[in-house]
């Protein structure tokens, strides 16, 4: 039985300007050619190859590879499509990438702040050593695909810009530092830029010996810091960073509130690697010896990596701190008594009873 090229081109689903295409190209030639007039004709057992190659073809398979497919044992074909197909996402998200960083270059307009120079500065100070260094392993483990990514991630601060407030976050996995700051200027669209904290940190000096600072952010591009005459730029780095706001809104109400003195409890720490605190509403005592006053509501047992809640406590001002405890298992709130703007969080560790 023979088919016409008319006829093969219906059952297996190609143009019959496809067919002709490939028996030029040697991939599917039919099965007999009339050589009077030219005519092609295929035969039935043809048309398995013929939708191979079609489905081939729909997923843009190279032509040299599909020829390779087409007498290959079948294993053969589902590696050659699984390696196509990794092939062809790493392009789409490649792709995606390029198109939303133009998508936002050609319509999100330059965002343009001012900032007060000495709130910059403890806003930096405060927030950047939360950060996580670049030379610290990326534990606990992430769901973020990249390892590489999420340490340079963890290694940036997050600004957020708003006309109601520029918030900077930081965080390593372990400690949670957010700062607000209102700015004097605002101009542009609300958005959000990662810069490594490093780089921001070589700038606390710079920014609190001017009285104001200009934020400019190029989106996907650069920050730009300008201090009357004196510019400072700064890479943004492409990344997602962790959804923090939902940390804060998963926060128990706390069963334990102390106001403590901030230096007293720092000095308690030196030297120290894990301590255990207990708290009551009128004392909080640090490894059973170690005493300090506190006024407050509630009860807890709870252990901290003494270096970390140091750092807590460092970036904190004024003369009290305040804890809020919800869980010996969650996050413990740090609030700067004397500016409610700086907030951190700090993780517990678990003591051995």
């Amino acid at each position: 039985m023979r088919l016409t090229i008319s006829e093969f081109a219906q059952l297996v689903g190609l143009a019959p300007s496809a067919l002709r295409f490939y028996d030029d190209c040697g991939v599917l030639p039919p099965a007999a050619v009339d050589a009077s007039n030219g005519y092609r004709y295929y035969s039935p057992d043809q048309q398995p190859r013929a939708r191979l190659l079609r489905d081939l073809r729909e997923l843009d398979l190279p032509l040299p590879d599909v020829r390779t497919a087409l007498d290959a044992p079948p294993a053969d074909v589902a590696e050659l499509v699984r390696s196509h197909l990794r092939t062809l996402e790493a392009k789409s998200t490649a792709t995606r990438s390029a198109a939303t960083r133009l998508l936002t270059q050609l319509l999100t307009p330059r965002t343009t702040t001012v900032l007060g120079g000495p709130e910059l500065s403890s806003a930096l100070r405060q927030v950047t050593p939360a950060a996580r260094r670049t030379d610290e392993p990326a534990t606990p483990p992430s769901p973020v695909a990249n390892p590489g990514e999420l340490k340079v991630v963890l290694g940036c601060v997050l600004i957020e810009l708003s006309p109601d407030e520029v918030t900077f976050v930081a965080t390593d996995r372990y400690r949670l530092a957010i700062r607000g700051v209102r700015p004097v200027e605002f101009e542009g669209v609300g958005g959000r830029v990662l810069v490594r904290a490093d780089e921001l940190a070589g700038l606390i000096r710079w920014a609190a010996a001017a009285d104001r600072v200009r934020v400019e952010v190029e989106p996907g591009e650069l920050v730009r810091l300008v201090a009357g005459e004196d510019v400072r730029e700064l890479p943004a780095v492409p990344g997602e960073y962790p959804a923090y706001q939902g940390i804060l809104e998963g926060l128990m109400p706390p069963v334990c509130r102390v106001v403590v003195e901030r230096v007293r409890l720092l000095g308690a720490l030196r030297a120290k690697e894990v301590v255990a605190f207990d708290i009551d509403p009128s004392e909080l005592r640090i490894d059973g010896d170690v005493k300090l006053d506190v006024i407050g509501s509630g009860s807890a047992r709870i252990g901290f990596t003494a270096r970390l809640l140091a750092g807590a406590l460092e970036a904190s001002v004024g003369p009290d701190v305040l804890l809020e405890i919800c869980a010996q298992d969650r996050p413990v709130v740090v609030r700067s008594a004397d500016q409610g703007t700086f907030t951190t969080l700090v993780m517990p560790v678990r003591l051995d009873e």
